[in-house]
């Protein structure tokens, strides 16, 4: 199963990222109404600004949005070993 990212619904039952027990979106219109760029801030200064970008990337090609990853999650720079 992919590791999706996990809300607590016992503080917001109404989070957009809760799933069922089958591991489908439970709010899937919230995210599917969104425009492009809509769901670009969402995810990288809203509500999705706190996920990984693995769990950024399993969410966008879970919507079927997969061209905007490369927008949303942003490249980790590692420094060099000295």
């Amino acid at each position: 199963m992919n590791d999706y990212f996990k809300p607590d619904l016992g503080t917001n039952p109404d989070n957009p990222f809760a799933r069922d027990g089958e591991g489908q979106l439970v709010r899937r219109a919230f995210w599917l109404d969104m425009t492009d760029r809509s769901l670009i801030l969402a995810m990288t200064q809203g509500i999705g600004s706190n996920l990984s970008n693995e769990q950024k990337r399993l969410h966008m090609k879970d919507l079927g949005r997969e061209s905007l990853i490369d927008q949303i999650c942003i490249q980790e720079v590692i420094p060099p070993s000295s």
